[in-house]
């Protein structure tokens, strides 16, 4: 089932706004509650279980983009569109209800599970509604919206908690999202079902979930503890690895398959899988440690690091948008690779970053890595969107998502791993080599490596203490920047599998749109 060009351009209005409506949500959902954290805990108490109301969320919504994709295919994209965000509003209301930490994250599990087919049916509707180079300018806008939501978020959430309540955070969902929503019903018309019988592939299903399950989970514990090697982490991973074999065998012998394994034969999906896995592995890995180095080495506060990520969100929305609009000119591959060539150069240049880093010097490096990811992610989606045909739109579009998702879950693990142990082995070296005036003190930080980020107790550390640390945590998240430069490189090189050709001769391969209405 598919959504070709529309003929009532007030409801096509009506589709992209309401599209664009739900992205924004979605995206700022992901960001929001951080802020609001803090006194999510005084309320609720569980401080020891918080970090799942951010990783249920991330764990639901990563597992569900594949299969909130084949059930546009199969079902149409408005009913499928509709029933996530039905879910996603649900759970929203549910969290700000929630009484205990415990019920907060079962209603962030629930408000994940929806929030996987916002942005994974939007790009796929966009896909739908406009021809290859209306495509690339609307794409272009659609990471413009996910870019300004990343930064709207975190602060809209201090505010609502500080002046109104944490609950509002959730809460703020509701009457968007129905008007978002509304929109989409009111504007949007699947084409009549065919008469081809819809057999949902459950077993393909059930063991994909469980897969991409246990690998999250496994990454999670095994860099939340920086330690590879403990039993529940081998045996989360060594699960996910028997249920993925099982579940490539069930998928050949699926007649509907939850996702088409020939899409892989397709040479721009296996490009764009590679490269948005690799790509998302060193970027949103190393962006989580941007603003800890700016905090624990140059000394900056919460609000200064959050202002040097700003630049990246802007090079990030501006390249998308000229991005996609230069693949039209010179073809993917030459967009793509520069990108790549960007987003590596700006990891060589944090990996030199030391305690002597100004904030200035550390924007105008970060601005690099968000030109290169603008000029990678828009224009990959778009090609293997003109690649496929309509039939798998919405199963290409949710699998290129998906890959780009793990390579972040997996860089965050993996470099937060590297991070744990050379700060481990940084401070162990200090304080053993320390005079006996500061033994206290660094035997303090080494037993509450926390006190770094947070200024008040990093002011309590004296001088002396400070100026041995940092050059130790300099050195420790300078490893993360280093792996991410040697995924950079992988990545580039992966850049150049990307099928050669211009734009438009890849739009003629594809097989012609029926006619459909809005």
């Amino acid at each position: 089932m598919h959504l070709p060009p529309v003929g009532g351009t007030t409801r096509r209005g009506l589709v992209l706004t309401g599209v664009m409506g739900a992205v924004f949500l979605a995206a700022m959902e992901s960001t929001v509650v951080a802020t609001a954290m803090p006194t999510v805990i005084a309320s609720l108490g569980g401080i020891r279980i918080y970090s799942w109301v951010f990783s249920a969320f991330l764990l639901a919504s990563t597992v569900t983009m594949p299969i909130w994709g084949r059930m546009a295919d199969l079902l149409g994209r408005r009913r499928t569109y509709l029933a996530g965000f039905a879910i996603f509003l649900i759970g929203s209301a549910l969290s700000g209800l929630a009484q205990s930490m415990s019920q907060l994250i079962a209603f962030r599990t629930l408000q994940g599970l929806g929030a996987g087919s916002l942005i994974t049916l939007g790009m796929t509707i966009i896909g739908d509604l406009y021809d290859l180079e209306r495509r690339a300018k609307m794409q272009g806008y659609f990471s413009g919206v996910w870019g300004v939501a990343s930064l709207v978020g975190p602060l809209l959430g201090g505010v609502l908690a500080d002046t109104v309540s944490w609950r509002w955070v959730f809460y703020i969902n509701i009457p968007f999202g129905l008007l978002a929503a509304g929109a989409i019903a009111w504007g949007l018309h699947d084409e009549p079902s065919s008469h081809r019988p819809v057999i949902f592939d459950h077993a393909g299903t059930l063991l994909f979930t469980g897969a991409v399950s246990s690998l999250l989970l496994g990454l999670v514990e095994g860099g939340r503890e920086a330690s590879w090697t403990r039993r529940p982490v081998v045996g989360l991973l060594i699960a996910s690895a028997v249920l993925l074999a099982a579940f490539v065998l069930v998928e050949r012998r699926a007649a509907q398959p939850l996702i088409p394994l020939g899409l892989f034969r397709n040479p721009m999906v296996r490009a764009a899988a590679a490269t948005g896995l690799l790509s998302g592995m060193a970027m949103f890995g190393a962006i989580a440690y941007i603003p800890l180095f700016l905090q624990a080495v140059v000394g900056s506060t919460a609000t200064q690091a959050g202002f040097v990520l700003t630049p990246f969100i802007l090079g990030w929305v501006t390249f998308s948008i000229l991005g996609a609009r230069l693949c039209l000119r010179v073809g993917y591959r030459g967009v793509v690779v520069a990108g790549m060539a960007v987003l590596t150069l700006g990891f060589l240049l944090f990996s030199g970053w030391s305690e002597s880093l100004t904030r200035m010097t550390a924007a105008s490096h970060v601005v690099l890595a968000g030109v290169g990811m603008g000029l990678v992610f828009v224009p990959m989606l778009i090609a293997v969107q003109n690649a496929v045909p309509r039939a798998a739109l919405g199963s290409a579009t949710a699998v290129i998502s998906f890959f780009r998702a793990i390579g972040g879950t997996v860089g965050v693990a993996v470099m937060g791993s590297v991070m744990a142990h050379r700060l481990n082995t940084e401070l162990g070296g200090l304080l053993a080599a320390a005079p006996a005036s500061l033994q206290e003190g660094l035997r303090w930080v080494v037993e509450h490596p926390d006190v770094l980020v947070n200024p008040m107790t990093r002011a309590g550390l004296g001088p002396d203490v400070l100026m041995q640390i940092r050059p130790a945590m300099a050195h420790a998240v300078g490893g993360v920047f280093t792996v991410g430069l040697a995924v950079c490189v992988v990545a580039l090189a992966s850049a150049f599998l990307v099928p050669a050709g211009q734009a438009r001769d890849l739009a003629a391969a594809q097989e012609p749109a029926a006619p459909t209405r809005c």
